[in-house]
């Protein structure tokens, strides 16, 4: 007897899922997720987005050994985490060493043996430091921000520690890369975290006090 293959779940349902659960695990918050069927695959074998969750890697191991019981998981399901703040848990991403680099498209900024207490901003905007990178106390810690249309912040990463808020039409982060999208197939950013010294902008738009900065593949 042939054993029938998990399907994949669509992208819409993912979609669907990610945004009622405030683009994190419903329990804590944490911005890394997989997704979880509530009522278990093996009984119900269909993908829905009502009975679909986001958990982390930490709270999905803890409830498939048993050790986090479905019931806890549905009711964090219906006041998620990061929705009851209003953004995500922070989040650190892993910056070492002194020598630091933005790729912006197919263009690359750097500098090597950034000094202590020193700071170097490879992309300024109007005078405010959209990218920046200082050492302190031997630490790299990695500074950005990204603004809508409206001036107000959407993405910030202070000290390394990344937050974003959670009233977007959608917010995916899959492996290194995050992306921001403002509608289907509008995507308003999209980074890859290549620590321990990189941060790669691969499109988008970076906006500032009616500034505008177009980011694509090869421009």
């Amino acid at each position: 007897m042939t054993k029938v293959q998990r399907p994949p779940i669509p992208p819409e349902i993912k979609r669907e899922v990610r945004k009622r659960c405030g683009f994190g695990c419903v329990i804590c918050g944490m911005p890394l997720y997989e997704y979880e069927h509530m009522l278990e695959w093996a009984e119900v074998k269909r993908h829905v987005a009502s009975e679909i969750t986001l958990l982390c890697r930490l709270h999905h191991g803890e409830k498939t050994n048993g050790l986090l019981p479905k019931e806890n998981v549905i009711e964090a399901n219906k006041n998620p985490f990061n929705l009851k703040a209003g953004v995500s848990k922070n989040h650190l991403l892993h910056y070492s060493g002194k020598n630091v680099q933005l790729v912006l498209a197919n263009s690359v900024f750097q500098f090597n043996d950034l000094p202590e207490n020193s700071f170097f901003a490879p992309l300024v905007v109007d005078g405010l430091a959209i990218v920046g990178f200082r050492v302190e106390d031997g630490k790299l810690l990695l500074q950005f921000i990204a603004f809508d249309e409206f001036n107000v912040p959407v993405l910030q990463i202070v000290d390394s520690e990344l937050i974003y808020r959670t009233e977007q039409w959608d917010i995916e982060w899959i492996g290194q890369k995050l992306t921001f999208r403002q509608g289907q197939r509008k995507i308003l950013l999209q980074l890859v975290f290549e620590p321990p010294h990189t941060i790669r902008m691969v499109k988008g738009r970076i906006l500032f006090n009616g500034i505008e900065l177009l980011i694509g593949a090869d421009f």
